[in-house]
């Protein structure tokens, strides 16, 4: 496996047995991703994006193929990446600071230690002063921060965030977009992120995985050769205008009607 390698698949595929048929989920999935690359995966709906983002993150297993994190196929996987689903899961009874230190605690890493650094961690990140309060006062951007950060707490290294933006309106969907650039800039993190929109995945990724109507298998792979620290406007360049026809043409092509 490739060292410069964060994530490495190759042939990975998932079947389930359904009453006395067997229904494959993913056929063949090699997938790669560059230490400290955004890359993300799009597909129809119903695909098999997160039944991948399982075995990748340890709560499941591929029927054959290979899954390596840091090139290491062998060990479990369970704990070595921060896997945040499309909502925030913040425990109600919690604070906002005591949510983000749920990682470490799993962890059983120093207390003290671990308080400093979200204290820290919330100070830079615009959450501070909601510190003290309960998810039950926040909004949805507000509340998707804190799993944002919690997720990040849990394992800065590799993220998998699956359509963590996908419930918000679209002005706090944009704002969220870049505190997340934001985010993965600082502590340098490989990322695999899922979304069902185009411009998004245009916005934030370095590399976009297309795959196709179940079972998944790879359409295409696209490198997205827009500017870094990339803007909304750059969506507006004649080179992203022309990938996102050729991607959303692609997924009208695979989706069920």
């Amino acid at each position: 496996m490739n060292p410069g390698y964060k994530l490495s698949l190759r042939g990975v595929t998932r079947s389930f047995r359904s009453g006395k048929r067997t229904v494959e989920v993913l056929s063949s999935i090699d997938m790669d991703v560059r230490k400290g690359a955004f890359v993300t995966l799009i597909g129809p709906s119903g695909c098999g994006k997160s039944t991948l983002f399982n075995i990748i993150a340890g709560l499941d297993v591929p029927s054959s193929g290979t899954v390596a994190i840091d090139g290491d196929a062998e060990s479990p996987r369970a704990g070595r990446s921060g896997y945040m689903l499309q909502q925030p899961l913040l425990l109600p009874w919690r604070t906002v600071e005591e949510n983000i230190l749920l990682g470490p605690e799993v962890r059983r890493e120093a207390r003290q230690q671990a308080r400093e650094e979200a204290r820290e961690l919330m100070k830079r990140f615009g959450l501070a002063e909601f510190a003290q309060q309960y998810p039950a006062t926040l909004s949805g951007g507000m509340k998707q921060r804190v799993a944002l950060l919690r997720t990040v707490l849990f394992n800065r290294s590799f993220l998998l965030l699956d359509e963590p933006l996908g419930a918000l309106d679209a002005l706090t969907r944009l704002s969220l977009q870049m505190w997340l650039l934001d985010l993965w800039q600082s502590f340098q993190s490989s990322v695999l992120f899922i979304t069902h929109d185009v411009r998004e995945a245009l916005l934030l990724s370095d590399r976009i995985y297309v795959l196709s109507a179940r079972p998944a298998r790879i359409l295409r792979v696209v490198d997205v050769d827009l500017p870094r620290p990339r803007r909304q406007e750059h969506l507006a360049e004649a080179r992203a205008l022309q990938l996102e026809r050729e991607l959303l043409s692609l997924l009208l092509k695979e989706q069920p009607v």
